[in-house]
């Protein structure tokens, strides 16, 4: 009965509600705590009132269930081929916020039909009717599974660290995109870093070069310390936010949080997700 009540709920809400701002987190290479940031950061936005689902899209490598020590039953691959809703999958997390799993032992996103890709449109609107901000957690570099996604996205987040080859790969990220979609608003958190010097480097670096040869300015949201207290938190199976709130990455993360409020409530939503995802797949699967 709970289930049908609220069925009907969202039902009735979906034409008074606007959709969420859906926000692609990437990286161009591994292992620069790109998932870790995403987590905490959706904690953040939730912390400071807003509806918030992070959606783990590393798929056949996803980890937000491990490092939240929630193992799922179902993950996003499953709501396709079982026929199950977004709401037969979705889990709650810490601070209220909502996440979807990606799964493990897949290769690859799913081999989508127009049946599918209707019903995973719609399914993707009525997540989105129910949020203020949707954070899509990708993989590392761009992949075929991957770019729709990211084109689709109202904004791009890249984490980077100060690393050359971490820069050069984030570069290679943002050219990439930026040459499909140069209107995207593109996002920068450097993490890891050693000092607070370090990480205004890194971004004037990157910046520079985008300017020089994108035409592209980039916003830096912010750098997060080179803390163990990350490593502490993963051990527990705990988001760093929540297991260490006072560390100084915890400071810095929710720092950060308030400064991309700032910057995202000036830039205006103009197209819906679900409508470029469905677009993205159509010509994809049927071209």
């Amino acid at each position: 009965m709970h289930d049908q009540a609220e069925s009907l709920r969202r039902q009735v809400n979906q034409n008074q509600q606007t959709e969420a701002k859906v926000v692609a987190v990437v990286s161009g290479k591994g292992g620069v705590g790109k998932s870790n940031v995403s987590l905490n950061f959706a904690i953040a936005l939730a912390q400071k009132g807003k509806k918030v689902t992070i959606v783990d899209l590393d798929i056949g490598m996803g980890n937000l269930d491990i490092m939240l020590g929630k193992p799922t039953k179902y993950s996003i691959v499953d709501m396709l081929e079982s026929q199950l809703t977004i709401w037969d999958i979705i889990e709650k997390g810490p601070e209220n916020i909502q996440y979807i799993s990606g799964g493990s032992g897949l290769t690859s996103f799913v081999k989508i039909n127009q049946s599918l890709l209707d019903r995973f449109t719609q399914q993707l609107l009525s997540l989105s009717q129910e949020n203020d901000f949707i954070l899509l957690d990708l993989g590392a570099g761009v992949t075929e599974d991957s770019i729709g996604f990211i084109l689709a996205a109202d904004e791009m987040m890249v984490v980077t660290t100060p690393e050359p080859t971490s820069m050069t790969d984030a570069y290679s990220m943002i050219k990439f995109v930026t040459l499909k979609d140069y209107s995207k608003p593109m996002y920068l958190i450097i993490n890891k870093i050693d000092t607070k010097e370090e990480g205004s480097q890194t971004f004037s670096n990157l910046n520079r070069v985008s300017k020089q040869f994108l035409d592209k300015e980039l916003r830096l949201l912010g750098s997060l310390p080179n803390d163990p207290s990350v490593t502490k938190a993963v051990k527990a199976q705990k988001p760093f936010l929540i297991f260490l709130p006072h560390a100084g990455v915890s400071t810095g993360l929710k720092t950060i949080a308030s400064h991309y409020l700032g910057e995202s409530s000036r830039i205006t939503k103009t197209s819906r997700f679900a409508e470029k995802m469905k677009a993205f797949f159509r010509k994809k699967t049927f071209s």
